[in-house]
Formats: structure tokens, C-alpha cells, sequence
């Protein structure tokens, strides 16, 4: 199912959630909109979904117009499913039972589906491999064998719109990773079009077709996860999504040269358009490399201010030209907390040795 959403905003008194919002999504796309708390990506799901009404602009879901300023259809006139963040299970109803309700309720069922209840039930256990716990009540599941009944419930009615609000976010770490796999392989069985919402970046990486990057109550920008992660257009898409090191210079015939550093010029790795016109090249943490050799011709003086070890390797946070760079190296280079040190990214070419 196709979604296109024109122009829409979304005030609560003096306060504005969403300002013009345009966006159009194809069917069966993996949509993951994705911003820090307060960013809009819940309002604009609840939009989507029939909850709130927009103050303008207009929603259409496949060929019908469900939301304006004057006129918004309900949830239950939509065909919608939706995952809830708390997961919002019933305590009186089995595993079983929650996947029949809406075969048994929802509007849009065909009665095809209607008629094989008791099929499509156990298909759907099956694909969320909840079949030895068919029985089960909620309060004797686990979290993540909770997020699959309520995955489980949305998809059972096969609803040509999937809205999910933040699923996973109540999970540990290993279970996020397990039910990422679960959600992509439910996309690629159902077919149909998701609409994501999300604070982690590592999870629209990992799933989305598209990634939609919001912040205060605007889109940032659009586009494929390598895109957004490898050609951030803002430099809030390369703080927030990639974790970029925003280096203040000058760009000059396609080289870029860091504010107090003359000698030093990077290549153009691909860096969009508008971040050069506002003078930044986003040094990811993984584009840099720490060394201990100061007669290196392009070595950035720095301190160590932070070191975390993740096992594959060392987050370090370093103190270089006035502000604060983050760095991540192989835990086979080792360094200690205030250690001297000097910052390249790889790849830089220079005239002369760098003084300070």
C-alpha cells in the first residue's frame, strides 16, 4: 500500500509537532523514521494511523484521502496494523486468542481468511515460532515472546499497512538483535508496507529500505541507510546517525582544510554539497586513526580524555583543537587516559608537518 503525506503539519496549542511535512512511500517499503525524543516521528505515526487529526496538509493511504484538517477516517477505518511499544496485550486472552481477535474483528479481513480462522492462526504462530506456546497467557511469556504475539496480532488480519512505534525498545540488547531478524523476515513474508519508528540508529540501519531523519518536528533528510550514513546532507544527519566528528575548515577545489591547520588537506570522500557550503567535513569516528609518532606529516596534536573498551574494539574521546573528537581504533593499538597523541584521517594528504 502506498502512502503519501503533503504538506503536513500538526500544532497542539502554541507548540508546533510537525512543520510540512512531504513524504511518499511506496508499497511494501521498509520505512524507518528516525530522530531523538521530541523530534515528531511518534506524532507523525499517530497520523498515520487515524489517532490524531493533521492541523494541515493531507494523508492518503492507497487511493482514498483519510486525513486533513477537516476530515480524518479512524483507526478502525484504516487498514492498519500496529505494535505498540508497551506491547499492549490483554491478560485474559491466551496467545492463540490474540492472534484470532482480529482475524475475527478487524474490518478489512477477507472473509477467505474469515472462513480458514484456525489456518491462519497457526500460519502466523509458525511465523513468529510461537506454535509451542500457542496456550500460553501473557504473564507467563517473556518480553520478547510478548513483542511476537503483539507482531503477531498485527500482521494475523494481513493488513496492507504495518505502523510500529518504537517495538523494541523495552527489550535487552540481545533480544533487539534477535526480533530485528524476526521483523525483517515478517517484511519479506507479508509483503507489506511498514512504517517504523525508531531512536536507534543501529535498527534503521539494519532493517530499513529508506530511512526518514527527523528533528524538531522537520524532515532532515531521506534516503537509503548507506546514504544517510556515508552522505549525511546536515550536520545534525552526521551527528546523530553516524557520529560524526564535525570539522570546521574551508573547502578549496574539491580539498578540504581544517580551521588553524594550513598544511593539512583532506580528499572529498563524497561529502554532500551542503555540508561544504556551510564549511564542515564529517570525520566519522572510524575514518580516524590515533598515533603515537609525531613526526607524521599530517598529525593533529590531541590529548585522551576518554578510553571504553567494546571488545572488537576502543572508543576514545580526544581534546584537538578546541573541541572534542571521537575515535575508534583496533584494540590492538592501545592508548592510556591523558596519553600525547596525534589524530589522521586516513587517506589526508599534506604539504608539511603540522605545527602548534
Amino acid at each position: 500500500m502506498s502512502i503519501k503525506i503533503s504538506q503536513i503539519s500538526k500544532q497542539f496549542d502554541q507548540f508546533t509537532a510537525l512543520k510540512d511535512i512531504q513524504l511518499s512511500i511506496e508499497p511494501g517499503e521498509f520505512i524507518a523514521i528516525l530522530g531523538p525524543s521530541g523530534c515528531g516521528k511518534t506524532t507523525l505515526l499517530r497520523l498515520l494511523a487515524g489517532f490524531l487529526s493533521p492541523t494541515a496538509g493531507s494523508i492518503e493511504i492507497g487511493e482514498s484521502q483519510v486525513g486533513t484538517a477537516k476530515r480524518s477516517l479512524p483507526p478502525e477505518q484504516r487498514n492498519i496494523g500496529m505494535v505498540f511499544q508497551s506491547f499492549a496485550l490483554w491478560p485474559h486472552l491466551n496467545v492463540k486468542d490474540h492472534i484470532r481477535f482480529p482475524i475475527q474483528h478487524h474490518r478489512f479481513v477477507p472473509s477467505a481468511l474469515k472462513k480458514n480462522e484456525a489456518k491462519r492462526v497457526e500460519e502466523v504462530l509458525k511465523m513468529v515460532d510461537l506454535e509451542s506456546f500457542a496456550d500460553r497467557m501473557p504473564s507467563e511469556l517473556s518480553g520478547g515472546q510478548k513483542q511476537r504475539v503483539a507482531l503477531a496480532r498485527a500482521i494475523a488480519p494481513k493488513p496492507e499497512l504495518l505502523l510500529m512505534d518504537e517495538p523494541l525498545s523495552n527489550l535487552d540488547a540481545e533480544l533487539r538483535m534477535e526480533m530485528r531478524n524476526e521483523i525483517q523476515s515478517i517484511h519479506r513474508l507479508t509483503g507489506a508496507t511498514i512504517v517504523y519508528v525508531t531512536h536507534d540508529q543501529g535498527e534503521a540501519l539494519a532493517m530499513a529500505d529508506r530511512i526518514v531523519v527527523m528533528n524538531q518536528g522537520e524532515i532532515e533528510q531521506v534516503g537509503t541507510p548507506p546514504e544517510i550514513f556515508a552522505r549525511p546532507k546536515t550536520p545534525f544527519v552526521a551527528k546523530f546517525v553516524g557520529k560524526a566528528n564535525l570539522v570546521k575548515g574551508s573547502w578549496k577545489e574539491g580539498k578540504f582544510t581544517p580551521e588553524s591547520l594550513p598544511n593539512v588537506q583532506w580528499q572529498d570522500n563524497g561529502i554532500e554539497e551542503g555540508m561544504k557550503n556551510q564549511g564542515y567535513y564529517p570525520a566519522r569516528p572510524e575514518q580516524l586513526q590515533l598515533t603515537k609518532d609525531q613526526d607524521i606529516q599530517n598529525a593533529i596534536p590531541a590529548v585522551i580524555t576518554s578510553v571504553q573498551y567494546q571488545g572488537k574494539e576502543i572508543h576514545y574521546l580526544v581534546q584537538a583543537l578546541e573541541q572534542e573528537w571521537s575515535v575508534h581504533a583496533d584494540i590492538f593499538d592501545k592508548f592510556d587516559l591523558g596519553e600525547q597523541v596525534y589524530i589522521q584521517l586516513k587517506g589526508a594528504v599534506v604539504k608539511d608537518r603540522v605545527k602548534v
